[in-house]
């Protein structure tokens, strides 16, 4: 099993969004562009929200075990995956890569 990097590359605020629909919260979200997690096949890396871990787990799984080209041809990197968090008014967008290094 290979351990998988997981980079933040972007956050995005829907502000439109949260003015009409979202209660307002002080503060939602600790990442930040360019912090660098390293999973360990199945275990949350230490710091990385859990939303986003929910979304992303199955994928980090699958890379950490050897799977490529997820969705035929999707990806350049065909050991990586590009997974959004599941927050629809501020979504953080991470990449995934399977790195040669065992877990």
């Amino acid at each position: 099993m290979n351990k998988c990097r997981i980079s933040v590359m972007r956050k995005v605020e829907h502000t439109d969004l949260m003015e009409k629909y979202e209660n307002p919260i002080s503060h939602a979200c600790n990442m930040e562009v360019g912090q660098v997690f390293i999973a360990q096949g199945w275990q949350k890396p230490e710091g990385l929200c859990q939303s986003a871990w929910d979304s992303m787990s199955a994928f980090v799984l699958a890379l950490s075990h050897g799977a490529e080209d997820l969705y035929e041809g999707w990806m350049k990197n065909p050991r990586s995956a590009m997974i959004s968090c599941n927050d629809g008014f501020r979504p953080v967008s991470f990449l995934i890569e399977a790195i040669d290094e065992d877990a």
